[in-house]
């Protein structure tokens, strides 16, 4: 079963950091979101694979947004 990571903040996204296969590990950053010229860091809460992007770089968020899909 896919889990999701959300935007923590309304913005843009910065940086993508990871791709489709990559594994992550709770605390892995997987994007940068930018809000009133602050670079935010979203952080993986759990360990898993990368299985989908759902936003693109330069995209406007909102918080709550999901971001990457993993399992």
């Amino acid at each position: 079963m896919a889990k999701v990571i959300k935007a923590h903040i309304t913005g843009n996204v910065w940086k993508i950091e990871v791709k489709v296969g990559d594994k992550i590990e709770e605390g892995t950053v997987v994007a940068i979101l930018e809000s009133m010229k602050m670079e935010m860091p979203v952080e993986a809460e759990d360990e898993g694979t990368i299985t989908k992007i759902l936003v693109k770089e330069e995209q406007a968020v909102k918080e709550g947004e999901p971001l990457v899909e993993f399992e």
